[in-house]
């Protein structure tokens, strides 16, 4: 028995787009089959499918070599003035009301070796907080401080929404109102051959990938985030990636930095462990600011000097930006105006015409949030402590790993704690010799942590133990 049709518009973007064996092996398949595959198909923005297919297929061009420069940078800390005046201010907006966190968190923990979505994986030293718990925790310790609403939206993807929102509801929202919390996931397009095939993943299913996390903030306008934002009287977004349990959470410093200096977009960055470190750095490019990839410097740009004997390109990206919302309105009114990247790999694909699973070559479209910076026409970059803001959890072991995070983590407590006047055991090559958990609810930061500690009596922590606060 036939299944149900596709509509006009849907049947009208595949002709016009050439998928006329798409549409055939569509026909051809029993009715629920063709149900699953008809819904997928619907959900598509077709207008963006006709973009990538068109940028796929354009002759490539003779791209003239970028003018590539570091960018002038700010760092916390190095000039208490600007910093004190930064924080003022910062603390200002957000005691109004003026400030939303955005988190995007569409990835799964795979690469962990955790089935589910990375942000409930267990990322604290010893509790064991999830990364949203973490997250969550630091908003209602901004929340209560500075009696602020500080909405929190969570961009998923269309592979860990369901989880994502039934985590937050089983954790009933992690003590924050359900009203102040918004989840959506983003956009999804299909891969497609060399010759701008669409593929697909089985017979029922295309094979879609995320539109990159350039498409977070196409997704705050399509989820309706932006005008929640705006109805809310919220002028700026603070945005962070999900893997960062160190996140200095909507920290009124680079607030502050950014509202002062105008900027409709700005940055965080952390100096390069060395001239070898395979991150992406901030700079200018063709005198726009942007995210240089460490493929296009070349090796004496890698390996350049300024006159004090740093590294010429030593901003690295670490993924936490401000952005105002009316300038994320602006760039994504009648579409994303960011350039979509095109990743070329092998695709296990599904061959209509053999019914069989296969690799094929395929090509995959992307759009890097970063991008949005060269639309800025002001920018701030603020160079932070790696130790204190920056340790992601993106490998199963060794750099970037739970363990190096946790490590991270516990000396940062330290670090805190012996600046408050309690005693740290630590090893002959100086680490702290036992593992620290602070509920960032109960203390977020160093003068939190002494206020905290004032109200209590003498504090031991054993060597090689453990040590859980409050």
């Amino acid at each position: 028995m036939a299944g149900p049709m596709l509509s006009v518009e849907v049947r009208t973007a595949l002709e016009k787009l050439d998928q006329r064996d798409l549409l055939a092996h569509f026909d051809a398949l029993p009715k629920a089959p063709r149900s699953r595959l008809k819904a997928e198909l619907e959900g598509l923005d077709w207008g963006q499918i006709e973009q990538v297919r068109k940028l796929l297929l354009a002759a490539p061009s003779a791209a003239e070599a970028a003018r590539l420069e570091p960018a002038p940078s700010k760092k916390k800390g190095a000039v208490s003035d600007d910093d004190a005046r930064a924080k003022r201010r910062g603390l200002e907006l957000l005691e109004a009301g003026r400030v939303a966190v955005f988190v995007v968190a569409g990835g799964q923990g795979s690469r962990l070796g955790y089935e589910g979505p990375k942000g409930c994986f267990p990322a604290s030293p010893v509790v064991g907080r999830t990364l949203f718990e973490i997250f969550a925790a630091k908003i209602r310790a901004l929340r209560e401080r500075h009696a602020t609403p500080l909405p929190w939206y969570v961009m998923t993807s269309a592979g860990n929404h369901a989880q994502t929102v039934a985590y937050f509801e089983e954790k009933e929202f992690f003590g924050l109102p359900k009203e102040d919390v918004s989840l959506f996931p983003q956009d999804m397009l299909p891969a497609m051959s060399p010759e701008g095939r669409i593929l697909l993943a089985a017979e029922d299913r295309l094979f879609l990938s995320p539109n990159g996390h350039g498409g977070a903030l196409w997704a705050l306008r399509t989820s309706g985030a932006l005008e929640d934002m705006r109805a809310r009287g919220v002028e700026e977004i603070f945005y962070f990636q999900v893997d960062n349990p160190l996140v200095a959470m909507a920290d009124p410093v680079f607030v502050g930095h950014h509202a002062l200096e105008h900027a409709q977009m700005s940055v965080k960055v952390v100096a390069k462990r060395s001239a070898d470190e395979k991150v992406g750095v901030v700079g200018r490019i063709d005198g726009r600011f942007g995210v240089i990839e460490y493929s296009d410097l070349s090796p004496e740009d890698l390996e350049a000097r300024d006159e004090s004997g740093q590294l010429r390109f030593r901003d690295g990206n670490i993924a936490v930006h401000m952005l105002r919302r009316d300038f994320v309105e602006s760039i994504t009114e009648g579409g994303l105006s960011l350039p979509f990247h095109l990743a070329r790999k092998k695709i296990q694909a599904f061959d209509p015409e053999s019914k069989t699973s296969c690799a094929l070559d395929g090509v995959k479209f992307e759009t890097f949030v970063f991008d949005a910076m060269g639309r800025a026409d002001r920018c701030v970059v603020l160079e932070v402590d790696r130790d204190r803001e920056f340790a992601p959890i993106k490998n199963a072991e060794g750099e970037d790993s739970p363990e190096s995070s946790q490590r991270a983590q516990t000396e940062l407590f330290a670090s805190w704690l012996e600046a408050a006047g309690v005693a740290v055991p630590r090893d002959a090559g100086g680490r702290a010799n036992c593992l620290l958990d602070i509920d960032p609810a109960w203390a977020d930061s160093l003068d939190a942590l002494r206020d905290r500690l004032s109200q209590q009596s003498r504090l031991d922590i054993p060597a090689g133990g453990e040590c859980i606060l409050p």
